[in-house]
């Protein structure tokens, strides 16, 4: 099966192409400002680099968020207009659980987004032959997360939210240890999607926020 993994919820804006499970090419742009305009040609150059076009491709895989409100949008428009043009299976993955399969040794697995003024977006999962959630996706304080977590052992933490609060989760957990990989990745990505459709599970491609945007906070207060 050959697959498409789009992910523009962060500042980098990153495409893979996957047959099965092996990474035939994945590229990263660094460049937050620009995901409108970086996708469409991020994607051809990945098409073909790989020797395929658009027609070839079995699953395509978005990240549906949380992070960039305005990167969620683009990616998952992106791939609704694919979906809805050339009748490819989509499937929509958390950032979350995409940065949870970064983490390949098994056990529980926290990942974290810093959602900035010691906020996170929050996801819990073990990996035990396969990646399972434990816990609603939720944005939270990192004193609410470390609260949630008291009860485990031997967690790995995964994201740029567990390096932001890396010296308070040590010294708040037992027998922590951090993934080495922290960025999103369209090949983990690609992975997570995989194991979904081959196990049929259904998922939206409706962008998950779980906060409010910030015009949206600012309306409210005013």
């Amino acid at each position: 099966m050959k697959i498409l993994s789009i992910d523009t919820a962060s500042n980098i804006c990153t495409v893979a192409i996957l047959e099965d499970y092996e990474c035939k090419e994945e590229i990263t742009v660094n460049d937050a400002r620009n995901h409108s305009e970086k996708i469409m040609p991020v994607i051809e150059e990945a098409l073909n680099r790989t020797n395929l076009n658009l027609k070839d491709i079995n699953l395509i895989v978005c990240d549906k968020g949380p992070g960039s409100f305005t990167g969620i949008r683009i990616g998952v428009g992106t791939v609704l207009a694919f979906e809805d043009s050339l009748n490819i299976p989509c499937i929509g993955v958390s950032s979350l659980e995409s940065l949870a399969y970064n983490v390949k040794k098994k056990g529980i697995i926290c990942s974290l987004i810093d959602a900035k003024n010691d906020n996170v977006y929050f996801g819990l999962f073990e990996n035990d032959q396969n990646y399972q959630q434990l816990d609603d996706l939720a944005f939270l304080s990192i004193d609410e997360v470390i609260s949630k977590i008291k009860i485990f052992d031997n967690i790995t933490f995964v994201g740029d939210g567990a390096l932001a609060h890396q010296e308070l989760l040590k010294n708040s957990t037992q027998n922590c240890s951090f993934c080495d990989k922290n960025d999103l990745s369209s090949y983990s990505l690609g992975i997570a999607g995989l194991y979904k459709y081959n196990r049929n599970i259904k998922n939206s491609l409706m962008p998950l926020y779980l906060r409010k945007s910030q015009a949206e906070r600012a309306l409210e207060r005013n």
